[in-house]
């Protein structure tokens, strides 16, 4: 008979075993919990206690940042094999999360209580090299954010976040509104229209009600 822990095990195998050793293994299912959290889901908001921290098995979540007067900016995504380093930062010093994480489509991931994961970082290196390497990934991301907002045209933005969201869906078809792309691009839904128009006359894009088929990007 196969029981939850067989199953975590098997989903762990699919990625973190090449990662971590076999007793950190041992120790994520006897204290992890596995969800599945629909799309367009909220996993974590601006505000919230740190709990517990995601190892994503399948799936994408969006990290936002939202200014003081309600105007978000899309940071960057977390994948299969990801997880948000800014999260163990929080856990650790007990702070709420700066940040809002919203799947973009179905996601399956282990939650690890906050509990372990000091603990973790004294006993298994693996660990360790996990949580460094996530965090200089996450690092990287948001300066090529900034860069993004300080050096880029806002059109060759557009082309990076279609490009980049073709990748995170695995499909060149995107179901998102021209208010969703303006939102994560904290800019208005007019200016990202008459963009997309613009790509589509380039021959780069389609655009269907509610969908975009990218093309040529």
């Amino acid at each position: 008979m196969t029981t939850d822990k067989d199953i975590l095990r098997a989903k762990l195998n699919e990625y973190y075993t090449t990662i971590f050793e076999a007793e950190l293994i041992n120790e994520i299912i006897d204290n992890g919990i596995l969800r599945t959290i629909d799309s367009h889901e909220l996993l974590i908001d601006i505000g919230d206690k740190m709990t517990h921290i995601p190892l994503i098995l399948s799936g994408a979540v969006k990290i936002i940042r939202e200014d003081d007067n309600g105007d978000e900016i899309a940071l960057y995504f977390l994948e299969k094999g990801d997880t948000c380093a800014i999260s163990f930062v929080n856990c650790i010093h007990k702070t709420k999360s700066m940040f809002r994480g919203i799947t973009e489509k179905e996601t399956e991931s282990i939650f690890i209580p906050v509990n372990k994961i000091d603990y973790w970082l004294v006993k298994y290196e693996s660990w360790r090299h996990f949580i460094i390497d996530s965090y200089h990934m996450r690092l990287i991301e948001m300066v090529q954010s900034i860069d993004s907002l300080a050096f880029m045209k806002l059109d060759d933005r557009l082309l990076k976040y279609l490009n980049d969201k073709v990748k995170i869906m695995k499909n060149n078809i995107l179901k998102i509104t021209h208010q969703e792309i303006a939102d994560d691009l904290n800019t208005s839904r007019v200016v990202v229209s008459r963009l997309l128009k613009i790509l589509e006359n380039e021959g780069k894009i389609k655009i269907k009600r509610n969908r975009i088929i990218v093309d040529n990007i």
